[in-house]
């Protein structure tokens, strides 16, 4: 400074101290402002940053998913905001003094400000440097935030027209549910499992006339597709012409206002149908069987003889064992889980309990860790090329239930399914960053706007992608962070490396091929 002022130069640094000394620190405050000009009353967030470098500031709106605003966030452009009306001065104007421009001290949690002369800010939160420099510099503690949100508007759902009786449900309901009704889609497993299973009830009038009052009925359910068919059996001088009651198809109770349901056909229960009342006199013994144990429904096999029959089918429809452990291996991961396992049982018509999939799941894993590789695979459905044994056969299938290794099962079933989720979350947050043409310029803008620090939480990653235009769940943020950077905290990410581990180790990330 002593050889500047002696070369006539002065402290020619003096309007740039400021600038050296808090360069890329800035306040920032969460505000919302209630707009009551437009039609419908709306809360609209702000955030306010005050620039310590030069004592400016900017507003930026914080635009909500399908607001219906244009997407333009900056509400006032940087710079320093005289206090009271905003107006524009011309170049021959007194410059204002510095305690006349709007200061980022002023500002506290739980207060109103009025900026630019008629807009009022509530602000209700501020990031965490900010609270540390006014308890730095100010020694002051602001207050906690304030919670500003508005209850969801609820929107009363439409009320569901009766069901006439005219064509059927699915036909009615898509007329209720479409514009241009669709073709009722059918539930194929739901065919698939329960074909064949029909609940039979025993039935007569409740009400009967004198001549009625002998009259038998028998109520049918069937569970592949909960149609109802009533039928009457002929009985010797009933002198009434039996026979089919009410034709196969999904009729409503008019006693309970729904869809029939196994429940409804309880013996005791009244139900009525096109203005006829039924009471519920006795049931079959396959129905009373499935309504004291749900698992009755499920048809009782010879676990040996289904797995000789599944190693038969499997040679007969592929030719290489390749072929074969590609098409029951739906997620490509390499291995069977036990959902993988039970499809390709029903797929050959097995429709068993989970406890004997699991038995025969077992009997493949010769490693029993709860899933088969493809390994285990060839080695229970192919014979051994030689052996020193004559008339060597395999080991017969033990059917005895093992808790530990149903346990193992299902915890790596778990453990495949949350894989593809991360495999999932990191190739599709890939496809953003690296697929896309300076996005990465793009994106490092936003989390500058959101924050002048280093570190981010994931929450804040989430809320730049958004801005930005792509919508993450956190969880799959999460995800990718932990599988680019196994160590990293959660709540301080170094995001320009998370932005280049993402970029350089995307062709890296193993896809399912």
């Amino acid at each position: 400074m002593y050889r500047e002022v002696m070369l006539g130069g002065g402290h020619i640094n003096a309007d740039m101290q400021q600038f050296l000394e808090k360069d890329k620190q800035v306040l920032r405050f969460f505000a919302v402002m209630d707009d009551v000009t437009t039609p419908q009353f709306e809360r609209r967030p702000f955030t306010i940053m005050f620039f310590l470098a030069d004592d400016t500031i900017e507003i930026r709106e914080q635009y909500p998913l399908n607001c219906g605003r244009d997407n333009f966030p900056i509400f006032f452009r940087r710079g320093k905001m005289p206090m009271g009306a905003y107006k524009v001065e011309g170049p021959q104007a007194q410059a204002r003094k510095k305690n006349e421009f709007v200061h980022g001290n002023d500002f506290r949690v739980n207060m109103t400000v009025q900026l630019l002369g008629n807009y009022s800010f509530f602000i209700y939160d501020a990031d965490e440097f900010t609270r540390r420099h006014f308890q730095r510099e100010l020694n002051e503690d602001l207050d906690p935030r304030i919670d500003v949100r508005l209850p969801d508007r609820a929107v009363p759902r439409a009320k569901t027209p009766p069901y006439t009786g005219y064509g059927s449900w699915d036909d009615s309901m898509g007329s209720v549910t479409h514009l241009i009704p669709k073709v009722p889609k059918k539930d194929f497993v739901k065919l698939f499992r329960q074909e064949g299973k029909v609940l039979r009830f025993k039935a007569k009038f409740a009400n009967p006339k004198p001549e009625d009052a002998d009259r038998i009925f028998v109520i049918s359910y069937y569970l592949q597709d909960d149609t109802v068919a009533i039928h009457e059996p002929p009985q010797r001088n009933l002198g009434i012409v039996t026979g089919r009651f009410l034709e196969k198809g999904i009729h409503m109770n008019q006693i309970t206002g729904q869809l029939f349901q196994p429940n409804d056909l309880i013996p005791g229960n009244t139900i009525k149908v096109y203005n006829n009342e039924f009471l519920i006199v006795d049931m079959d013994e396959y129905s009373k069987k499935v309504f004291e144990n749900p698992d009755a429904l499920l048809r009782v096999f010879d676990l040996e003889a289904v797995l000789q029959k599944m190693r038969d089918s499997m040679r007969q429809q592929y030719p290489l064992v390749r072929d074969i452990f590609r098409r029951f291996d739906g997620d490509h991961d390499g291995v069977l889980t036990v959902a993988e396992f039970q499809q390709a049982l029903e797929k050959f018509g097995f429709q068993l309990a989970p406890e004997d999939v699991l038995k025969i799941m077992r009997h493949f894993d010769t490693r029993k860790d709860g899933q088969v590789s493809y390994n285990e695979f060839c080695d229970a459905l192919l014979d051994p090329d030689w052996t020193t044994v004559m008339m060597h056969t395999k080991n017969p299938l033990d059917d005895r239930h093992d808790h530990a290794y149903a346990e193992r099962a299902m915890v790596k079933s778990a453990e495949r399914a949350e894989t593809t989720q991360v495999r999932k979350a990191v190739k599709d947050l890939g496809d953003v960053l690296y697929k896309k043409h300076n996005f990465i310029i793009r994106i490092l803008k936003e989390m500058q706007h959101i924050t002048h620090e280093d570190h981010v939480n994931a929450e804040q990653i989430k809320h730049a992608l958004e801005q930005v235009g792509h919508t993450f769940h956190i969880e799959d943020v999460q995800r990718a962070i932990l599988y680019l950077q196994p160590d990293a905290d959660l709540a301080a990410v170094d995001y320009r490396k998370l932005f280049q581990d993402v970029v350089t180790s995307y062709h890296d990330v193993s896809a399912s091929r």
